[in-house]
C-alpha cells in the first residue's frame, strides 16, 4: 500500500505549531512492511533533545492489552474459563459489595451484588471497578486507601481494593478503572510468578520488545520524554520528572497490570503486529488466532446500560481490553476509524490501532496532558487521507 507521506508530515508539524504538543512521531506499517515513519518536535524541550526513532515514552494506559494478552496467554494454558467467578482465585471478592447511594447522616448504602464478578468481568471493565477519580463516595474512599500506591505489593492492592464497594453491580456498567490491576494479580496467582516475570516471559521477551519495562535503566535515562501539561491559556509546562513513573530511581514495587510500562514506537509496533497477524510475529506464537478474534469482538452484554467515556471515541463496542469499532463514524467530527478496527490509548495521548480490513497498523506516541481525542482525530484523518482511503475531493 502506497501512502502520500507529506500528509502525515504536515499534520505532525502542525500539531507542533499548534503547541498541542512539544514532540510525536507516528510509525505506519501495512502488512509485515513499515510504510511510514515521521517524527517531529522535542522529546525534551528544556535541553533541546530532538523526539527520535528511540525515544522511551510512558505508555500509560497502553500497558492495559499487554496485560489483556499476558492474562489469555493463560486462559489457553487451560488455567481459567472467563465465566469463572474471580472469587474462585481471588477470595478477597467473595463478600464484596455493591454502593447504592447514602443516607440522610452520609453513610454509604450497601448491597449484595446481583451476581458474582466473573473473569470476563474483568476483561471488558463490567466488573464494577473504577478509578480514584472525582469526587464519588467510591472514588474518596479509593483515595483514601491507596489502594493504587506503588509502594504496595499486587497481592496487597487487590486485598483492599475488595474492602471497597463496587461502583455499580457486575454486568450492568462499562466502568473503566483498576479491572486491569486485578488481571495481573490473578495472573500472579494462576501463574504462581510476579506478574512482571509473567509478562516479560510470555510477551514482552518473546516479541523481542526489549525496550519496554516498568523501570528504565540509568543507561537509557537519555532516551526519556519529559511529560507535558497542555493548559487552556495555552501554555505548556513540564510535569515534574518525581511525578511521572517513566523517571522514577527506583522500579514501583506494585507492579501494575494497566499502566506503569515504557515503550518505545517500535517496540510497541511489535505487539501491534503480532495482533494483526493472529497473534504471531517472526514465527512466534503468542496467541493463537481464535483467541485474538474472541479479545477483538465485542464482548459487551446487552445488560450494560451506561458506557463511562467509551462511547465519547465512536461508535465503540469493547472486547477484551481492547475498544472495538462495531459501525462507521457517525458524522466528520468523530475520530475517523474502520469498522472492525481495534484500538487502546494511554492519559498523554499515546495511542495504538489495528485495521484488519486495510491491513495497517498505527502507533502514535506523544507526552503531553491532558488526553487530548482532538490530536488523535487528526492523525488518524491525515493517515487515511495519505492512504488514499477518505475522498477529499471538495
Amino acid at each position: 500500500m502506497e501512502i502520500e507521506g507529506r500528509v502525515l508530515d504536515a499534520a505532525l508539524l502542525e500539531l507542533i505549531e499548534s503547541g498541542g504538543a512539544v514532540g510525536a512521531s507516528v510509525l505506519v506499517y501495512s502488512g509485515d512492511h513499515e510504510i511510514y515513519f515521521g517524527a517531529v518536535g522535542q522529546a525534551d524541550r528544556e535541553s533541546g533533545r530532538p523526539w527520535q526513532r528511540d525515544t522511551l515514552a510512558a505508555i500509560y494506559s497502553m500497558t492495559k492489552p499487554i496485560t489483556g494478552v499476558t492474562l489469555m496467554s493463560l486462559y489457553e494454558d487451560g488455567l481459567f474459563e472467563l465465566d469463572d467467578p474471580l472469587a474462585k482465585y481471588l477470595p478477597e471478592y467473595a463478600e464484596v459489595k455493591v454502593f447504592s447511594g447514602t443516607d440522610a447522616s452520609g453513610e454509604l448504602l450497601l448491597e449484595p451484588p446481583s451476581r458474582p464478578i466473573e473473569v470476563i468481568d474483568l476483561l471488558r471493565h463490567t466488573a464494577g471497578f473504577g478509578y480514584d477519580w472525582g469526587d464519588s463516595p467510591i472514588a474518596l474512599r479509593m483515595a483514601e486507601a491507596g489502594v493504587l500506591d506503588p509502594a504496595k505489593p499486587l497481592s496487597q492492592f487487590s486485598e483492599e481494593l475488595a474492602e471497597i464497594p463496587l461502583f455499580h453491580h457486575p454486568g450492568e456498567q462499562w466502568k473503566y478503572g483498576v479491572a486491569v490491576d486485578v488481571q495481573a494479580r490473578l495472573a500472579e496467582v494462576l501463574a504462581g510468578q510476579p506478574y512482571e516475570t509473567i509478562v516479560h516471559e510470555r510477551v514482552l521477551g518473546p516479541l523481542g520488545m526489549t525496550d519496554t519495562g516498568y523501570h528504565v535503566h540509568a543507561s537509557k535515562r537519555p532516551r526519556l520524554a519529559a511529560v507535558y501539561n497542555r493548559y487552556q491559556d495555552g501554555a505548556i509546562n513540564r510535569e515534574p520528572n518525581a511525578s511521572v513513573y517513566s523517571f522514577w530511581d527506583k522500579k514501583p514495587v506494585q507492579i501494575n497490570g494497566g499502566h506503569g510500562l515504557i515503550s518505545t514506537a517500535d517496540d510497541y509496533m511489535r505487539f501491534a503486529r503480532m495482533l494483526q497477524n493472529g497473534g504471531t510475529l517472526d514465527s512466534v506464537e503468542i496467541l493463537k488466532p481464535e483467541t485474538v478474534a474472541l479479545m477483538t469482538r465485542d464482548q459487551l452484554p446487552d445488560t450494560v446500560t451506561e458506557w463511562d467515556f467509551l462511547k465519547g471515541k465512536g461508535q465503540m463496542g469493547f472486547g477484551l481490553d481492547f475498544a472495538v469499532r462495531i459501525a462507521p463514524p457517525a458524522d466528520a467530527n468523530e475520530p475517523f476509524g474502520v469498522e472492525g478496527e481495534f484500538f487502546w490509548d494511554g492519559a498523554a495521548t499515546t495511542l495504538f490501532w489495528v485495521d484488519p480490513k486495510n491491513d495497517i497498523t498505527v502507533v502514535f506516541l506523544t507526552q503531553v496532558f491532558p488526553f487530548d481525542l482532538k490530536i488523535h482525530a487528526k492523525v488518524r484523518r491525515a493517515l487515511y487521507e495519505a492512504l488514499g482511503l477518505i475522498d477529499t475531493t471538495p
